[in-house]
């Protein structure tokens, strides 16, 4: 027989958690063909000796919704292995949308996930009105990898509800009907799910709360109703568990009523360190009564990144810095380097009327240099306070030396969830547990703030690699993680594994060689505007469904990804076994 392609001699993890093995993997029609010592011929073969051969990574937390409209490639998620990313998150998303209304969900996404308006008023066709609609338009645009996407609360509750709904008045049962019908017709379209956000630290970028933080149990329990009505869809949270044991309860009751699967966004807190452990017990005791619950939780440090070019530094609220914050980098190092200005800066009172930006930009005992490569489990004594009082300055000094390193590109690193106790053990207890499921990376999200997309190469590279401060991570059990588990709990069962009849989505990677780099600003959104980009090393080669997507490291312009619209069956073949 003769394939398509043939992968020789690569150490095989196919994703099963079993123990990985030596052999060649042949590909044809875009599906996975045959695996083992392979005479066959191919119409090409890549020699893969001394390499790790993986399933592509299925990321289930992202937010592209809008670079999906206007961009052919999802990066920074394909430079890292990601061969399918799932959007409509967290509640935010741009369908369905009226035209009067386009202004108030570019509003909420640029204060939610930190992109421009400008960027998303150029970048936005608005060729749709309805979420089928904007299935339609994004499906005839090509893109270099696979994306589902989920139907947003926020954008379905001002639909429905117009002003009503962004005040977050509560929804009449007329507006919940409404609501439940239109998510029913969104996931027959091709949704993969609902998606709601019920935490103060999402608001507009006029500072209002997200239209669906105070949405009532009914509009919920309605909604997902309406997921049940379909036969489909996941439901995805985010919520501040301000009261645990009340807001766990709502959320086992939607999956007790519908039967849709439910995850939900789960960190360490500073304020609670401990309150994540009530939550997997509460999980734990629902899969056990047979509730389909998880957790979606992420390996490093949830972090801001400050700096000179970023939204956000140590003197972003000092009136000395407030005068040239506009000014081009260049211009700005060359202003903060003359000793009146520098002076005048380090005297003055930073000033912010957001209680979370006063606690991290004076919380120096909290803050560390951003190395390259990226240091994300710093120990405590290499923060900016305790390095300052070792060289008997003040922590604001060091902090600008710092800044002004590399020309003004220089980062500092604010880890702000999962580093309460100054290591990732919290982090591990979380990964480990049997009902969570790796997330949370947002790529296409915080371009100015948060660099995440990269979780997958750091899921490798820390975990079964390079971790000093603490227990590794078995390597096969971290591709299951990120490849066969993430796609089965959005219902993706046709990929993530590496055995004949599945998806041909596949990494080739040089695991000795593998470097996370660390993030670096671009200009290459709408409108100019700027972005965090961190990419690596080491990824040989990236295919999704058998197409060479990326080619160390770099893009090979070919787009055979698409749409994939709502749950996929698992391969006949394997079903039946």
């Amino acid at each position: 027989m003769s394939y398509d392609l043939i992968i020789r001699g690569g150490m095989i993890v196919d994703g099963t958690g079993g123990e990985p093995f030596i052999g060649d993997l042949a590909v044809k029609d875009g599906k996975i063909a045959a695996i083992g010592a392979l005479t066959d011929t191919a119409a090409r073969e890549m020699d893969a000796t001394g390499l790790l051969v993986t399933p592509g990574f299925v990321d289930i937390h992202t937010h592209y919704d809008g670079q999906v409209t206007w961009g052919a490639e999802l990066s920074p998620s394909s430079n890292h292995g990601v061969t399918t990313a799932v959007m409509g998150n967290c509640g935010v998303g741009f369908a369905p949308c009226k035209p009067e209304d386009h202004d108030n969900l570019i509003h909420l996404m640029e204060g939610v996930e930190d992109i421009p308006h400008a960027v998303l008023a150029e970048g936005l066709e608005w060729n749709w009105e309805s979420f089928p609609e904007y299935l339609d338009a994004v499906e005839a645009r090509p893109h270099d990898i696979d994306f589902a996407i989920q139907v947003p609360h926020a954008a379905l509750r001002v639909y429905v509800m117009g002003e009503r709904g962004a005040n977050r008045e509560p929804a009449t049962q007329h507006d919940i009907a409404a609501m439940a019908a239109l998510a029913r017709d969104a996931i027959k379209a091709g949704a993969l799910g609902f998606s709601t956000s019920r935490t103060l630290n999402h608001r507009t970028s006029k500072g209002d709360p997200t239209p669906t933080l105070t949405a009532a149990e009914d509009e919920l329990l309605g909604i997902a109703m309406g997921l049940k009505e379909a036969g489909g869809g996941v439901l995805q949270f985010v919520t501040d568990f301000n009261e645990p044991e009340r807001e766990f309860n709502m959320l086992r009751h939607l999956v007790e009523a519908s039967g849709r699967p439910l995850s939900v966004s789960l960190a360490q807190s500073p304020v609670a360190p401990l309150s994540y452990q009530r939550i997997l017990a509460g999980l734990k005791a629902a899969n056990n009564d047979g509730l389909k619950m998880r957790a979606q939780v992420c390996g490093r440090p949830v972090s801001l990144l400050l700096g000179l070019e970023l939204t956000l530094n140590p003197f972003t609220g000092h009136p000395a810095f407030q005068e040239i914050a506009d000014k081009p980098l260049d211009e700005k190092v060359r202003i903060l380097k003359d000793p009146e200005i520098r002076a005048k800066l380090l005297s003055d009172e930073g000033a912010s009327e957001n209680p979370f930006m006063k606690s991290v930009l004076r919380n120096f005992d909290n803050m560390f240099p951003l190395s390259d490569p990226p240091n994300y489990e710093p120990e405590p004594e290499m923060c900016l306070g305790a390095q300052a009082r070792a060289k008997g300055i003040s922590p604001q000094e060091l902090a600008l030396d710092l800044l002004l390193a590399e020309d003004g590109h220089a980062m500092l690193l604010y880890p702000f969830l999962n580093y309460a106790s100054g290591s990732l053990e919290p982090s591990r207890e979380m990964i480990e547990h049997p009902n969570t499921v790796l997330g949370l990376g947002d790529g296409g999200a915080h371009v100015g703030i948060i660099c995440d997309g990269s979780f997958p190469t750091y899921m490798l590279t820390h975990w079964t690699r390079d971790r000093t401060r603490g227990p590794k991570l078995d390597l096969a059990q971290v591709i299951k993680a990120q490849t066969r588990d993430t796609a089965e709990a959005v219902g993706l069962e046709d990929r993530g594994i590496l055995k004949p009849g599945y998806k041909a989505d596949i990494n080739i990677i040089d695991y000795d060689r593998l470097t996370l780099n660390a993030p670096r600003i671009t200009y290459d959104l709408p409108a100019g505007g700027k972005r965090l980009f961190q990419d690596a090393e080491g990824y040989v080669a990236t295919l999704v469904s058998g197409v060479e997507v990326m080619s160390n490291g770099q893009p090979t312009g070919a787009l055979p990804g698409k749409l994939v619209r709502g749950a996929q069956k698992a391969p006949v073949a394997v079903a039946a076994e």
